[in-house]
């Protein structure tokens, strides 16, 4: 073989399935690693096939994607399979980032990536669990047989996985706990890339670009799910006066929070903006004072690192991984969760002349932690070992 066939052998990491439960345009953090990540994946040499849940889009991604439409429930699951067992008899490799999925069973090695509990998010979609269950009570409290059979399941399936990928420390622990052998388990944290964000500009004329004023300035940016915790920096922001609010994202409990909102007549004070583009959200991120992410469960936030990145500090709840991007007091506030009070008292204190300033400063200290060349590298490197 010539130099330059073995050169391009090398090239051809191998063809690999990736299977999900949403894709790019669509929110939320599986789909914004697809975006990011299978770019650098085909340029490391993997040949790429995506399957996913959703619609037709004009605005398709640049590596073959098979949508399977969400309005035809019971014909989508075996649209889903037959489409992956097609797929699956020419691939080296399968990639899930997202457990549950109906693929056949059989076929190449198995790699998943997991962000979150599916087990506990579907019990509590389908109303089998209290909405504002903790997800850590929730391993090891026992339910009705639907909720167990969905714990079982889920533990069942990454058992049986090649390797399971997690961005976090806590989320190691949490799958430790399904039963999988740690030795199975590599964390490989998230990552931006690095033109992820618009270039970092004057808060200022982020603001006259938005058509905003100088006064105090949050802003959300989530899924609109009950373990969000929106409801509640709702009700912190009616005792902190000086504050706006701004929430970005679309979801199921909008309608809910629109009528908390009216209900503390907070109207003239809170603006939904619903779901609005990457660039957009840097551009509000930089117009902001803090951005607030007072929720119960986050895996490891890519919007925690979009804030840090542009430099806007955070203030976030301490829980599951958002210790692992937020240090107290260096660029944001972590606070207890769930405690009202604490917000509240974390809302005024992000009032205090001088401190914003200093924490935007340290924003970018320890960012280096998630490098997007080192996550790419490791993901590739663990993918190439599960392919052999």
């Amino acid at each position: 073989m010539s130099e330059e066939a073995l050169r391009g052998h090398a090239r051809r990491a191998g063809r690999l399935l990736v299977a999900s439960g949403i894709a790019p345009p669509e929110a939320g953090g599986p789909a914004t690693w697809l975006q990011d990540v299978l770019p650098a994946l085909q340029a490391q040499g993997w040949e790429l096939e995506v399957i996913s849940f959703g619609d037709a889009s004009p605005d398709g991604p640049s590596w073959p994607l098979k949508r399977i439409p969400r309005s035809i429930p019971p014909l989508r699951l075996a649209r889903y399979a037959g489409a992956a067992w097609s797929r699956m008899r020419g691939a080296d490799l399968v990639l899930h980032t997202t457990p549950g999925l109906p693929l056949p069973p059989g076929g190449p090695p198995r790699v998943y990536r997991i962000v979150g509990d599916q087990a506990w998010e579907r019990s509590i979609r389908r109303g089998w669990i209290p909405p504002d269950e903790d997800i850590e009570r929730f391993q090891l409290q026992r339910y009705g047989r639907l909720v167990e059979l969905q714990k079982t399941l889920r533990s069942r399936e990454l058992q049986r996985a090649r390797r399971v990928i997690v961005p976090g420390e806590w989320l190691r622990r949490l799958v430790t706990g399904w039963g999988v052998m740690p030795t199975q388990i590599q964390v490989i944290p998230n990552a931006l890339p690095p033109l992820a964000a618009t270039p970092a500009q004057d808060q200022v004329v982020a603001r006259q670009q938005l058509g905003l004023d100088d006064q105090p300035l949050l802003l959300t940016a989530a899924r609109l799910n009950p373990w969000k915790g929106i409801d509640q920096l709702l009700s912190a922001l009616a005792q902190v006066p000086q504050f706006r609010l701004i929430v970005a994202g679309d979801g199921p409990q909008r309608p809910a929070l629109e009528r908390q909102v009216e209900q503390l007549k907070l109207e003239p004070r809170v603006r939904f903006m619903g779901q609005i583009t990457r660039p957009q959200l840097a551009l509000y991120m930089q117009a902001a004072d803090w951005f607030v992410l007072y929720s119960g469960y986050e895996g490891l936030s890519h919007s925690l690192l979009e804030s840090l990145q542009v430099g806007t500090p955070v203030i976030a709840s301490d829980r599951c991984g958002n210790p692992e991007v937020v240090t107290q007091d260096q660029n944001g506030l972590l606070v207890p969760w769930p405690d009202g009070d604490a917000l509240v008292e974390a809302l005024q204190r992000a009032l205090q002349p001088g401190l914003r300033e200093r924490l935007a400063g340290n924003a970018a200290d320890g960012l280096e932690r998630f490098s997007f060349e080192r996550m790419v590298s490791q993901t590739d490197a663990l993918l190439r070992i599960c392919r052999d």
